[in-house]
């Protein structure tokens, strides 16, 4: 029954998703039907009614539409530029400057909108001409921009991470939080090191604009309040001051009156950034509602237990498993966006992950850094297309620039995935139980 079922649910999506049917009415249809297989086509129906209720019925889910809302504003309230600014002044003077200027911008303003599509829209459009102009490819700054432009969604607030804490059966989302930065930065700084190798090898020189006190004082002044939104709101969650749902409700306050302040925020697109918040909010929760009867199926099938059970007579490795799941999620991610993936896959790996002696907070940051990947990989990379569409430039030119770059985001991914501490240890010494995983030493001895 359990394969059945499998078949059933994956056949079913596949089948809609080719027909151009919207993913969460596939994942809808899919997942009533596979349970009236298994179960009762009339109980089902009522129970996929409950289950989708239940499951946008969680008090944590209120963050993700203020979060939505706060990245909206600030993608409009004029921080960009100051961000920018700020980026060249810190990392100016390495060998190929703007690009350096672009990935730091990128890995900010990413982390304080919540988008990598609008870290790459904002920075291509304000870096790349600029940077081309000054004797910079265009592929190449293109190439930086879409390389770096998904540390955003790493480093918090991410609403990616809110959703695998819901669908996860309650991880804590401080612990998720604090577990994304190292390996966010650890993304963008391998980037930037390759980066560095081919701005010599092109004779790409550092920034000639002589940096005195008073520039660095006056652009770090400009940014800083842009970047203590990041400072109050996982400052305020670690200390418990609010929650995370609180801190989304101080984020769209905070980032509200800075816009103001810096009078890039009219009525009318106000009225916008209300609509499009709007929009996708709707869209994320009736994912969440829907993939709540999936995961209720998947559990009550028991598929995550076969896909163990089939993953073990593969292989008793665990380093051979997190392997082949690492592989699959790095497939699905070039075909699903990031949340409906983290929706559908975590009930069925998670299990699987955690036998394999990670914690869950360790596995979230693993799936999403697996997922991240994809979104500029094609057939379905948003952010490529977005960071080719800015740089004016074509998919192929910026994917034969872009493997050395492949090569470094894959190495961390390893990192991450067998010395599981680089997820964990800052929620450790900041006090959140996430030493659930094994330890590096356990785990690079399998």
């Amino acid at each position: 029954m359990t394969a059945t079922v499998a078949i059933i649910l994956a056949l079913g999506m596949v089948f809609m998703l080719v027909l151009g049917v919207p993913i969460a009415i596939a994942i809808a249809i899919s997942s009533v039907i596979a349970g009236g297989v298994a179960l009762d086509f009339n109980m089902m129906l009522t129970t996929g009614a409950q289950r989708t209720f239940t499951g946008v019925s969680v008090f944590t889910l209120i963050a993700i539409p203020f979060f939505i809302l706060a990245g909206n504003i600030m993608n409009q309230g004029g921080i960009a530029i100051r961000l920018m600014n700020f980026a060249r002044v810190l990392v100016g003077k390495l060998p190929g400057s703007y690009a350096h200027t672009n990935a730091m911008a990128n890995m900010m303003f990413g982390a304080i909108s919540g988008s990598g599509v609008a870290a790459a829209s904002a920075m291509g459009t304000i870096i790349g001409p600029i940077a081309v102009k000054d004797g910079y490819s265009k592929d190449f700054m293109a190439t930086i921009n879409v390389a770096t432009a998904p540390t955003g969604l790493l480093i918090p607030p991410s609403n990616v991470l809110i959703t695998y804490a819901l669908v996860s059966g309650g991880t804590s989302v401080a612990a998720l939080f604090l577990g994304g930065y190292l390996p966010g930065i650890l993304w963008g700084a391998a980037c930037m090191l390759v980066a560095t190798i081919i701005a010599k090898r092109n004779g790409y020189k550092g920034d000639s604009q002589k940096l005195t006190l008073q520039l660095f004082a006056k652009t770090t002044f400009e940014a800083v309040p842009a970047l203590l939104l990041i400072v109050i709101v996982i400052g305020g969650i670690i200390v418990g001051a609010f929650t995370a749902t609180e801190g989304a409700i101080v984020a769209v306050v905070y980032s509200l009156i800075l816009s103001v302040c810096y009078k890039n925020i009219t009525i009318k697109s106000l009225l916008k950034i209300y609509k499009d918040s709007s929009e996708m909010t709707g869209i994320i929760i009736f994912l969440i509602g829907v993939s709540s009867i999936m995961s209720w199926v998947i559990s009550f099938v028991q598929i995550p237990d076969a896909v163990g059970a089939l993953l073990h007579g593969i292989s008793d490795n665990k380093i051979v498993i997190l392997l082949i799941i690492n592989v699959f999620l790095l497939f699905i991610g070039t075909f699903l966006d990031t949340t409906p993936a983290v929706l559908i896959f975590t009930p069925i790996f998670l299990p699987i992950a955690i036998s394999c002696g990670l914690s869950p907070v360790e596995f979230g940051i693993i799936i999403t850094y697996n997922l991240c990947i994809g979104l500029i990989t094609p057939p379905v990379g948003n952010i490529l297309f977005v960071g080719v569409k800015v740089g004016k430039t074509t998919i192929e030119r910026v994917m034969k620039n872009i493997l050395p770059y492949y090569a470094v985001i894959f190495l961390v991914l390893l990192a991450i995935t067998y010395l599981p501490f680089l997820c964990s240890w800052i929620p450790q010494i900041c006090g959140y139980d996430a030493s659930m995983g094994a330890t590096a030493k356990e785990m690079l001895g399998y």
